[in-house]
């Protein structure tokens, strides 16, 4: 390893940086995150400049922590591995995109940037390798205010990979200012793996299961959706029906309908769908409201089969697949219930 050289050059840069930082740190005052992100972003871009212009040897980051942190020893983030991911932050967004340039100045998707915590940056650095999907990633956590444990779980469970996904035909059955909003609020295929069903369960334990986990379910879903009811009563000439999920889309001003199929698409499920909506737009639907959607979640689908059935359909449906952890029978009858958790904490609880 070759040892720093501490320069004039070295020493004068050093001079305008501990400048620079006390400038942006009134101005943090102001408006912190934000700041933060832009001193963290040139930072990194000075770092990045320096390494490749100047003669100071491999040592320079950690002699730059050092002295930076010896100058302002109340401020955190001014670590050796911070300091190097403020580097790594800059290059990531400038030079994997040719339309990033420059960065935080020329885009509102890229001056997003300032409107998370560094926290989640450093997290998004860490996993994922692609801009585009790092936006993406950015941009949800704006929209649903993620926390950085929500956002460790998205990435996990690939969300940029299943976001607006699935099969629909709203292209042809929604207005244009909604369609593509629409698309993209469905998944495919949706992730369940908060559930632990067996190989034998019906919709009716799926159905179950997905209420008895409603916080999780609407994460799930993404924002906006707010749940109804499940087994939800429509009476239609004489007869009732009742449909699996209702739900109220605050965003699109839609009701949405959710069946459930614990089995490979059919057919037939879309015309049972198309009547669920019809009914809704009729008897629940008001004037306030746009025209209902209806998604059908299935085991599994072939995605040519479902496109045909949507064909010459005029009600907006989008049809997924979900995906959920299979337990044996045995293991999962030997689980204990949510509620006998409840009842075995109390229990604890009063014996405290």
């Amino acid at each position: 390893m070759n040892q720093l050289e501490i320069n004039n050059e070295y020493k004068n840069w050093l001079i305008e940086l501990k400048s620079t930082i006390q400038q942006r740190q009134i101005k943090a005052a102001v408006a912190v995150n934000s700041e933060l992100i832009k001193l963290y972003w040139e930072l990194g871009k000075q770092i990045v400049e320096k390494q490749e212009s100047a003669k100071w040897g491999s040592g320079f980051i950690e002699q730059l922590s050092r002295d930076l942190k010896a100058e302002f020893p109340a401020m955190s983030g001014l670590s050796y591995d911070n300091l190097r991911y403020m580097k790594a932050f800059n290059l990531f967004y400038s030079t994997k995109s040719e339309q990033v340039v420059p960065i935080l100045k020329i885009a509102k998707k890229i001056e997003s940037l300032q409107l998370i915590p560094w926290g989640h940056h450093v997290l998004i650095l860490k996993k994922i390798k692609n801009i585009d999907d790092a936006l993406f990633y950015v941009q949800q956590t704006i929209e649903n205010n993620w926390s950085r444990a929500v956002l460790e779980y998205q990435i996990e469970i690939n969300l940029h990979k299943r976001q607006g996904n699935a099969i629909t035909n709203f292209k042809t059955t929604l207005p244009e200012i909604d369609s593509d909003l629409a698309i993209n609020l469905l998944k495919d295929p949706y992730n369940f793996e908060f559930l632990t069903l067996t190989k034998t369960a019906k919709e009716k334990d799926l159905e179950k299961e997905l209420i008895n986990n409603i916080s999780k379910f609407l994460l799930e879903l993404g924002k906006g959706f707010a749940y109804l009811g499940n087994q939800f009563a429509l009476k239609v000439g004489s007869k009732e029906y009742r449909l699996d999920l209702l739900f109220y889309h605050i965003h699109l001003k839609r009701y949405v309908v959710i069946e459930l199929k614990m089995q490979e698409f059919q057919p037939e499920f879309i015309g049972k769908l198309n009547f669920y909506i019809s009914a809704i737009n009729e008897f629940v639907k008001t004037k306030n409201d746009n025209e209902t959607i209806g998604i059908l979640l299935c085991k599994t689908k072939d995605n040519f089969e479902v496109e045909f059935a949507l064909k010459d359909v005029n009600k907006p449906i989008g049809v997924s697949e979900f995906t959920y952890t299979e337990l044996p029978e045995e293991i999962r009858n030997a689980l204990p219930t949510p509620q006998e958790l409840k009842n075995q904490l109390q229990m604890s609880n009063n014996e405290i």
